[in-house]
């Protein structure tokens, strides 16, 4: 009985046992079928990428090319080191191998080597080809080397300001390659391979390859020929007038194409680790400035076309203007005297622009042509990290407005950059229209099809044409006549602006200058508008006549030509012009037989040596008064008709009292008067006499009224009496009143 009962425990036991064996399989069973049915697309996919590694493949960066195709930069394949820890048998051996070969130190490569941790690591990037087939040839297990893209400049340090940097992962980090890094970049690709836990490739296994998509390339206005030549003149430049920087930039008045942006000291983007930070700004875009007297053309241009002045309206300059109990000087010694203004625009006369800006503009209109002109806010120019500048606003000035607009009707106190004031001259250069810069020209995809042209964008209409014409045309006489001097070209006829501004530091101005000029060529034709600005002049005196000017002038040089400009050949006497801006054609020299006669060279603002070269050239002799190297006023004036011989007045920088102190004889009305009474009367003024001709007095020159030394030269015409005719229509006569004109 007991033992079938013991029997009978065994069976339901073992019952038991197969139900829970029924059950667990059941369930497993389900388990698996969840898994293999319900999750097994998801489960596979999981598997799957545990085993798929995939890296990166960069795309290759877009190019950069200037308006003629030329390339600026571009994309080169080189080696990068990438090492898998898992696969490096011997990392302390793999790492005294590596460590001379890529210039690291030891252990801390074998650090990045033991690390089991990443499934891989870079361990250099841009490798020299040299160095990259050294390290082919020990063929370490777990070292890799890839090819990857990296960004090249051919041209080294041209146009680098604007060009920028890019970074280790082909990101652009400064300049257009941050600006349009989404055009250039591209996107990347990758590789996928099947690999086991110790990142080791399976055999067999799978293996994908998604391409990368290129980057756009940039067609920009740029011109390589132009900007090479404007970064050898800056250059030479800035050395010349011992300045810390300089720039220089240009574009096409027409178009808003910027052609030119240089930046002197520049540096290699290929290298630019090894310069310092601001060396890389593009100081023309990103840094404004006090810009001295070539912020005149805004306050000449807009008076002009308010019709507040005009070209032969007289004023007078003592030297000063008191606003508001504070004095303002004028540059020159006891100043100019009396004057018309396209004169005190030819000798940067700030006691005429001061009026002009306070009294016959007002602060709101000369605001406003100032925010019509685009100052005080962005171009927006393509181009990172723009300055807005600064200038005042009607009603915001908590002190001394008054003398605040009267400065800034001369450039002082307020902010521009120097592409602001390229811009500005541009809307004078083509007629009244402001026009948005830009640098890209034009998008082109990996084939070299156009994706995107940028056509010329018209801003507004700042000044009507007329008023543009007629202040183009006094430009033209800065150059010819006045402190522009140097920046003449023979037969291109350029017109612009000087500019010497002092520094301001900690609210103070200090005895630091900003030289610059701002200028286009053809007058008639505008091609190119620029402006040359250095920074900071160690050289005395620091004028923007003397050092920028010139810088301009060498540049036009040699642009001007490959533009296709070709040089006009005009009369001597058209290329100069008087001070109501008109030209002097028809002028004549001795009459009825007399020497012919010269015209003065203008030297203003030119060094003493070169002055006297010219003074000389043109067969003048000259007497110098004052101390200095630099040539601050002359007399007889620029474009004067005087006698071969004559000597001219050379009033040096130096100095300290004003030409009309010098002067304190008055020339005589010698007209009628025989020679014996001709040179008694002069003898009497302590005046020396040369007299041409026999007979009356018919001309003289200097004019009646001219101030003179002691001790200078009249030269007198006579003719006989039966030639002389009646008062108002003796030609000899007219001949003094065209010459009295010039004083």
């Amino acid at each position: 009985m007991r033992h079938r009962l013991s029997q009978v425990k065994v069976r339901r036991r073992m019952a038991q046992l197969l139900f829970m064996f029924v059950v667990v399989a059941a369930l497993l069973v389900a388990r698996l079928a969840w898994v293999q049915l319900v999750k097994g697309a998801f489960y596979r996919q999981q598997a799957e990428e545990q085993r798929l590694r995939y890296m990166p493949v960069p795309p290759k960066r877009g190019e950069i090319l200037d308006r003629n195709g030329e390339t600026l930069a571009t994309s080169i394949s080189t080696d990068a080191v990438l090492a898998i820890p898992a696969q490096v048998s011997d990392p302390a051996r793999t790492a005294a191998l590596l460590a001379p070969l890529l210039g690291e130190d030891p252990d801390t490569l074998l650090e990045k080597l033991a690390n089991r941790r990443v499934g891989s690591v870079w361990l250099a990037r841009r490798l020299p080809v040299e160095i990259g087939r050294k390290i082919r040839e020990l063929q370490l297990p777990g070292i890799q080397l890839i090819d990857r893209p990296e960004r090249f400049y051919p041209n080294g340090s041209l146009a680098a300001p604007v060009l920028g940097i890019v970074g280790i992962d082909n990101q652009g980090l400064e300049g257009l390659e941050l600006y349009y890094d989404q055009v250039l970049r591209g996107k990347p690709g990758r590789v996928l391979q099947e690999r086991d836990n110790k990142n080791r490739n399976i055999p067999g296994g799978e293996r994908r390859f998604v391409p990368p998509e290129d980057g756009h390339t940039l067609v920009l206005t740029l011109d390589r020929v132009i900007q090479y030549v404007a970064e050898r003149e800056l250059a030479a430049g800035v050395q010349a007038a011992q300045a810390e920087r300089g720039v220089f930039i240009a574009m096409d008045p027409q178009t808003g194409e910027i052609l030119a942006s240089a930046v002197y000291p520049s540096f290699d983007p290929n290298a630019y680790s090894q310069f310092p930070v601001e060396q890389r700004r593009n100081r023309a875009v990103t840094d404004q400035y006090e810009p001295g007297s070539t912020f005149k053309i805004i306050t000449g241009v807009a008076a002009l076309a308010e019709g507040v002045v005009r070209p032969g309206e007289s004023f007078f300059d003592p030297g000063f203007i008191i606003i508001d109990g504070e004095t303002i000087h004028c540059v020159k010694p006891g100043g100019h005297g009396s004057l018309d203004f396209t004169h005190a625009t030819e000798v940067s006369c700030n006691v005429v622009y001061a009026q002009l800006s306070l009294y016959r503009l007002g602060p709101q209109r000369f605001y406003d042509y100032m925010r019509a002109f685009g100052l005080g806010q962005r171009t927006g120019v393509d181009f990172p990290g723009e300055a807005t500048g600064l200038i005042p606003s009607p009603g915001r000035i908590r002190w001394g407005a008054n003398v605040a607009w009267a400065t800034a009707g001369f450039g002082q106190g307020v902010a521009v950059t120097p592409l602001q004031m390229v811009v500005a001259a541009s809307a004078i250069a083509n007629g009244g229209h402001l026009i948005k810069p830009r640098y890209v020209k034009e998008i082109r995809d990996a084939e070299g099809r156009v994706v995107k042209r940028f056509e010329p964008e018209l801003v507004r209409q700042v000044i009507p044409a007329a008023a543009a014409r007629e202040y183009a045309r006094i430009l033209r006489s800065v150059v010819v006549n006045g402190s522009g001097g140097r920046a003449d070209l023979p037969g291109y006829r350029v017109a612009g602006k000087t500019g010497t501004a002092e520094v301001a530091e900690g609210g103070r101005y200090t005895d630091k200058r900003i030289a610059s000029f701002l200028g286009f060529a053809p007058v008639d034709n505008p091609r190119i508008v620029g402006i040359v600005v250095l920074y900071n002049v160690g050289a005395r005196p620091a004028y923007g006549g003397t050092w920028a000017a010139p810088v301009f002038r060498a540049i036009m040089e040699d642009v001007l030509p490959y533009l296709g400009v070709r040089p006009r050949l005009e009369e001597a006497a058209s290329s100069h012009q008087t001070q109501s801006g008109q030209p002097t054609e028809g002028r004549q020299g001795a009459q009825d037989g007399a020497t012919a006669e010269v015209i003065v060279p203008n030297v203003r603002d030119f060094p003493l040596s070169e002055a006297l070269d010219r003074i000389t050239g043109a067969g003048l002799s000259y007497q110098l008064l004052g101390d200095g190297e630099v040539v601050l006023e002359q007399l007889p004036l620029p474009g004067a008709s005087v006698p071969p011989g004559t000597a001219v007045n050379l009033y040096l920088n130096g100095l300290t009292e004003s030409p009309q102190t010098l002067a304190t004889v008055k020339a005589p009305d010698l007209t009628g008067l025989g020679v014996r009474q001709v040179a008694v009367e002069l003898a009497e003024l302590d005046l020396q006499v040369r007299i041409v001709g026999t007979g009356a007095a018919v001309r003289q020159y200097p004019a009646p009224g001219t101030l003179l030394r002691r001790g200078d030269t009249v030269t007198v015409w006579f003719e006989p009496p039966e030639a002389v005719r009646q008062p108002g229509q003796d030609a000899g006569r007219a001949g003094t009143d065209e010459v009295q004109g010039q004083q």
